[in-house]
């Protein structure tokens, strides 16, 4: 199975999505054809230079840097974003210091942290 055209992608993602809500297991007919659509659509997407999807943050520390490079600002300039030292920031990036409410509050207002995620990995 070969896919040239973004139609014959859209086909190829609806039909594996079918597969999947039907369940493949102990049909060999329908293991096989996932196999191959699987292929296809990493052949495929290989060919268009696809990044690969980033992990997602699962520190306080990830986000925050992960939000830095979404904003394009060198580490100084989150400093002077959330009010504290540059040095200070540098120390909770690597995990020698921990957020405090008002830097949570900060990192929330002006960086769109969820505060349920901040609450949860503070």
């Amino acid at each position: 199975m070969t896919l040239t055209t973004p139609t014959d992608y859209r086909t190829a993602l609806r039909r594996l999505d079918a597969l999947v809500a039907a369940g493949v297991e102990g049909n060999v007919a329908l293991e096989t054809e996932f196999r191959e659509l699987i292929t296809a659509l990493d052949v495929y997407e290989s060919k268009l230079g696809l990044l690969p999807i980033p992990n997602l943050p699962t520190s306080l520390a990830e986000m925050i840097e992960l939000k830095r490079q979404q904003m394009r600002l060198k580490q100084k300039e989150l400093a002077e974003l959330l009010e504290v030292p540059a040095g200070r920031l540098s120390q909770i990036l690597s995990g020698k210091r921990r957020v405090t409410l008002d830097l949570a509050k900060r990192l929330y207002e002006r960086l769109g942290i969820p505060s349920d995620f901040i609450l949860k990995n503070a």
